[in-house]
């Protein structure tokens, strides 16, 4: 454990640092930060992997130092943690506890989802406990329920409910007296009797203490802690009517105003009630989501059949699943073949076919016969637990869009508040010149000092902080959710809001464009003394265990052969060029032109005509030679998907730029990339050097998405503006991806695009509502053209307006052109 001292203006601290590992690296870190502005001395520990700094915070912050070590490409040790926080009502509560928990030492970030509830804290465990940071949540008036851990959106879904009936009962409440009030109050003939200011009172009162107490204790705590949210203007102007009220029937005047106090109160409550309906609405594509797992799974332990709850399921289990039944958790199929909905998971209506040795995905669907699998993905590390996982992240996450929301909002209430006094003062001053009396004679005019009263109260209620702060994230929460039910996963908000931003698409080819499952099309044997079946036998030996998919086609055609194949030694895979290795003790090199070049290999001008000619036709050749000399010709040709030509149609229509980006020659990518329709290929592009590529295009001023699924596409993934994986990929490239795909069908781009666009125009419809609500509704109140309980009502329903047209997401319905005929 670290503590942290001051000594007059310097700092030292402890950070964990990952990555290190070796004292090159140490020393490489320690370098970075001594020459870093503001750093006085830094002293690293490579047993410990520690690294202790003695810094100015004026010059430098901790946040910074993270960011220094971690652009030499080290990591920081860091604990992440969500907090559920109870008490927030408004988007000045959440910006209230977000700026608290940034205060604190040691904390790298904080981020507070007004509608989640979530606050998402980044901390350095060697300065910050959970406990510390529960603590200063509280210290400011608010309260920490516990640690979200998997039992998130239950948790959250128990406390919404929770609330929604808080609300619903206070509104009942409010509804059964304010009918009262306003017969009693607004009808001519009762307003003449002599009991009803009374009997408005009584009927107030019930309403002001029972149903005002969800925004008086809210006020309450915010004005202890010298902060300020929503709840504090709707006290101030509640009260103000019901105490004005109170204070004139007390001194026998007729100027009261109870009805003001109760229907503004029951007709805010009434719009909390129904926001909170709304807002429990646009997290209905995670509970979707967690409804696909099924509850148990049936398990073979010790030999006996046994249903356990699906928590308990272990690593290494063999799992049985009968006809109909859903599949409990992520496994290899160790006994039977089926065929197995997964459209839940990926969107892909068509049944997949599955044998031993096949991936299961858990939730979803057995639809033939009995299988046994082997558990290998349980609780929180299946494919469903990470998507849920990552859609919670996306929606927990800030868009840029609203850094501004979030700047006004920090101010907004204050400010309202002194535009409140300043209509206050102008109104008694203007009565005060209109009557011409002294200001003492004046304050006695119950008309001017009633009217100054009741435009203020309409000022101080009809300002709306909630729709400001409403407006992003509901649009994220419901945009991210209708991604999930698509099978696209965006990382955050940021990637959600980028992806509207990019003009030119870079698409890998093997299993991109491609279907990925390339087969052997031509052998040609070039040597007296070898056969086909030699050529492909020798060839597959050398490529047996292969992972990539060039290797996989030539084992799958010696096999299809019967052919039997032996194990090679000394393997070697030169990326981006071919394989070496020794099969029946001699070498044998595979692989393409430049390779063979390169190892010392002359290459006739007939060997290269036959392989032009093979490119040409969108096949990928490689040369085969054995034992010193070339024996013959392998060519494998991939088919283009079907959704490619609809993708590529479709993106053109859009005014995107499109490139493919391939390691194979020119040749062959060119035949490829005319068939899909693509004009630009960027052929012979070694793994390393896709990512310069997309920089090259970047610096040019293109903000670039890159379209992989393989572990040679991770960099130029994280390089682009927006990195699209595919899931049937690595798990490399789906890490530095900003969106997954989970379909291996790139129509699946052009809906995450139209997503980005429906989903980026309903919040900035959101916060030209949120702003011109507030820019025109507040001046509108000063003039004096809003009852007070009109403005209650506007304000209810603005806050309520957002997350309806947040809602409307859920409608989105991707548009694709279909397909021409190829």
């Amino acid at each position: 454990m670290l503590s942290m001292t001051e000594v007059e203006e310097k700092k030292t601290i402890k950070l964990g640092v990952t990555g290190m590992t070796c004292t090159a690296c140490s020393r490489t870190v320690e370098r970075v930060l001594k020459r870093t502005s503001g750093v006085e001395e830094a002293n690293v520990s490579l047993a410990t992997n520690e690294v202790i700094v003695s810094f100015d915070p004026k010059l430098i912050s901790e946040k910074e130092l993270a960011e220094t070590i971690e652009s030499v490409g080290y990591g920081i040790r860091k604990e992440k943690i969500d907090l559920l926080v109870t008490g927030m009502t408004c988007a000045s509560c959440a910006q209230n506890v977000e700026k608290a928990l940034k205060k604190i030492t040691g904390v790298f970030s904080a981020f507070v989802n007004l509608t989640t509830r979530k606050a998402t804290v980044e901390f350095n465990p060697s300065l910050v406990t959970v406990k510390t940071l529960e603590k200063v949540i509280k210290a400011i008036g608010y309260d920490v329920e516990k640690s979200i851990e998997e039992d998130a959106l239950s948790q959250r879904r128990r406390l919404e409910k929770e609330e929604r009936l808080r609300y619903r009962a206070r509104l009942i409440v409010g509804v059964i007296f304010s009918i009262p009030i306003v017969i009693f109050g607004m009808i001519p003939y009762f307003m003449t009797k002599s009991w009803q200011p009374w009997l408005m009172l009584a009927l107030t009162t019930p309403i002001f203490f029972y149903v005002g107490w969800a925004f008086f204790k809210s006020a309450f705590k915010a004005i202890i802690h010298f902060t300020s949210n929503m709840d504090v203007l709707v006290t101030l102007g509640s009260s103000a009517a019901y105490i004005y009220s109170l204070i004139s029937l007390s001194l026998g005047r007729n100027e009261i105003y109870f009805e003001s106090a109760a229907i503004i109160l029951t007709a805010l409550i009434m719009g909390k009630y129904l926001e909170a309906i709304a807002k429990g609405r646009t997290s209905d594509s995670i509970a979707k989501l967690i409804g696909l797992q099924p509850k148990t799974a049936k398990v073979i332990r010790d030999g006996i059949e046994q249903d356990i709850l699906i928590d308990e399921v272990l690593v290494g289990d063999i799992v049985i699943v009968r006809l109909g039944e859903k599949i409990p958790v992520d496994g290899v199929i160790v006994e039977g073949s089926t065929a197995i909905d997964e459209s839940m998971i990926t969107g892909e209506s068509l049944l997949v076919d599955k044998t031993v040795g096949d991936k299961v995905i858990g939730a979803t669907i057995n639809k033939n016969g009995l299988i046994k699998f082997k558990a290998e993905n349980v609780g929180k590390d299946t494919v469903l637990a990470r998507i849920i996982q990552a859609v919670e992240d996306a929606q927990g996450s800030k868009a840029p869009v609203q850094r501004l929301a979030d700047k006004v909002s920090s101010y907004f209430v204050p400010a309202v508040i002194i535009i409140a006094t300043v209509v206050l003062i102008v109104w008694l001053l203007l009565g005060a010149f209109t009557n011409i009396q002294p200001f003492r004679e004046v304050m006695q005019d119950v008309s001017w000092y009633t009217r100054a009263i009741l435009y203020t109260i309409a000022v101080l209620v009809i300002a709306c902080p909630c729709a400001l702060g409403l407006a992003t994230p509901t649009g994220v929460i419901v945009g991210t959710g209708k991604g999930a039910e698509l099978g696209i996963l965006f990382k955050n908000a940021e990637s959600l809001e980028k992806t509207l931003t990019i003009d030119t698409i870079i698409f890998d080819k093997t299993g991109t464009i491609t279907k990925g499952v390339p087969e052997v099309t031509d052998i040609i044997v070039l040597a007296d003394d070898f056969s086909e079946n030699e050529v492909i036998r020798l060839s597959a030996s050398a490529e047996k265990g292969s992972e990539h998919s060039l290797g996989e086609a030539i084992v799958r055609a010696a096999i299809m052969r019967d052919l039997s194949l032996n194990d090679p030694s000394n393997f070697e895979a030169i990326p981006g060029k071919g394989i070496k290795a020794f099969v029946d003790g001699k070498e044998l090199i595979l692989g393409n032109d430049a390779m063979l070049l390169e190892v010392g290999y002359s290459l006739a001008s007939e060997l290269g005509n036959k392989m032009g000619s093979l490119q040409e036709h969108g096949k990928t050749t490689m040369i085969v030679a054995y034992d010193g000399k070339i024996i013959g010709l392998i060519a494998v040709a991939d088919v283009i998907k079907d959704t490619s030509y609809k993708a590529v149609a479709t993106l053109k229509k859009m005014g995107m730029r499109l490139i493919m980006l391939t390691g194979d020659n020119e040749r062959t990518a060119k035949a490829i990339a005319q068939k899909a329709d693509i004009e630009e290929v960027i052929a012979g592009v070694l793994p390393e050097q896709k990512a310069e590529v997309v920089k090259a295009l970047q610096e040019e001023g293109l903000k670039v998405g890159m379209v992989g699924d393989g572990i040679n596409d991770a960099p130029a993934l994280a390089q682009a503006d927006i990195g699209f994986a595919v899931a049937s990929g690595t798990d490399v490239s789906i890490e530095t991806s900003d969106i997954t795909l989970m379909r291996s069908d790139l129509t699946q781009v052009v809906d995450a695009i139209e997503l980005s666009h429906a989903t980026l125009k309903i919040i900035k419809g959101n916060l030209w509502w949120a702003f011109g609500f507030n820019v025109v509704a507040i001046p509108i109140a000063a003039l004096g053209l809003l009852a007070p309980w009109m403005a209650a009502l506007a304000m209810a329903f603005s806050s309520v307006l957002v997350v309806s047209n947040s809602l409307r997401l859920k409608l989105f319905k991707p548009k694709i052109l279909s397909a021409t005929d190829h």
